[in-house]
Formats: C-alpha cells, sequence, structure tokens
C-alpha cells in the first residue's frame, strides 16, 4: 500500500503564504483562512455554531440599514500575511464586486462576528480581534456557548489605542444601539 504524498501546499515557503495565494493554492479545504502567513483550516462546525450563525445573520440582515450587508464566512483581506474569515461580516454595499470575489477589505467592514468553538477559542477570543482592530473595523462580536445558549460580548474600537473595550454581555437578549439598533431574543 502507498501512501499518497502531500499536496506542495502543505509546505509553506520561506516567509508564509501571503493573502494573494489563498486565491491561487489548488484544492485548499472550504473556508481555509491565513493568519500570520500560516494556513488555517477549518474543523467541522457544530450545531451550535450553524444555529447561531443563522439566529444572528437573520437579525442583522433584518437590521441593517441601507447600504449594508451581512456576509458570510467571507474573508477580509486585513494585509499582506493575514486573511481571516469571518463567520458574519457586515459590509457596506459598494464592497461586492462581482461573482468571482473572493474577499472583503476592512475598509469596507463595520461589524465583525466570530462564533467560538473548541478549536478557534484562542484565535477567537485574541488573535483576530486584535487584528481586526488593527485594521479599522469598528465593532467586534464575539459569541460563545452557555450551556448551548447563545452569549454575545460585543465590542467597539478605540480609535486612540487601535484595539477593542467591552460594550456589553448579552446572554437572554442581544439588545443594542450601535452599529444600529437590534433587539434579538437569544435563548
Amino acid at each position: 500500500m502507498s501512501v499518497a504524498p502531500f499536496p506542495d501546499w502543505l509546505r509553506p515557503p520561506v516567509g508564509g503564504w501571503t493573502a494573494d495565494d489563498l486565491d491561487r493554492l489548488p484544492d485548499l479545504p472550504p473556508h481555509t483562512e491565513l493568519i500570520d502567513g500560516n494556513l488555517v483550516f477549518v474543523s467541522p462546525q457544530t450545531a451550535f455554531h450553524m444555529r447561531t450563525l443563522r439566529l444572528l445573520e437573520r437579525a442583522l440582515e433584518s437590521a441593517a440599514p441601507p447600504g449594508w450587508e451581512v456576509w458570510r464566512e467571507m474573508t477580509v483581506r486585513l494585509d499582506k500575511r493575514n486573511r481571516p474569515e469571518p463567520d458574519l461580516a457586515v459590509l457596506a454595499e459598494s464592497a461586492y464586486t462581482g461573482p468571482k470575489q473572493t474577499f472583503f477589505l476592512p475598509e469596507d467592514a463595520l461589524l465583525a462576528v466570530e462564533v467560538v468553538s473548541e478549536e478557534s477559542e484562542e484565535r477567537d477570543r485574541r488573535a483576530k480581534p486584535a487584528k481586526y482592530a488593527a485594521a479599522g473595523i469598528r465593532y467586534f462580536w464575539r459569541v460563545e456557548s452557555n450551556e448551548g445558549t447563545p452569549v454575545v460580548y460585543t465590542y467597539e474600537r478605540d480609535p486612540a489605542t487601535n484595539s477593542y473595550v467591552p460594550t456589553g454581555i448579552f446572554h437572554d437578549r442581544l439588545t443594542i444601539d450601535h452599529p444600529f439598533p437590534m433587539d434579538v431574543k437569544l435563548s
């Protein structure tokens, strides 16, 4: 029995992969992200993750004012070595350039949302929020599971420090005024 060789893209080039490489590498698994020049492969999603995404996506679509769209699982090119894929993002309608588009730019993003899973805790709690804030994305939500019920942690970017500051923790209802008014039952 012979073992198939590893694909070339498993061996990063000197200096790591670039944001443009995500569009050129053949046969990458779906939802591959680029963090600090490294390819990150997503594990299978849980029912909690998918249900929470659906709930928040519908709520954001209903509340978003004209000129804004909700996108699910599209990468945002933060810089040459970082192209993460927020679970949800609220983006300017004008950011859409056509059906072959594979990423958005941070200046078009108003909100990035990450639903935390076991394998993504470090990235979703620390690495990605720091990168989103440094790139100028004004709002960030981190969603955690409390025994199967979503808990939403909301943040706003402080332009003086280029980092997020907490604006709320929501257990049963997500009731906010920014980035736009929303009232969503979470439980």
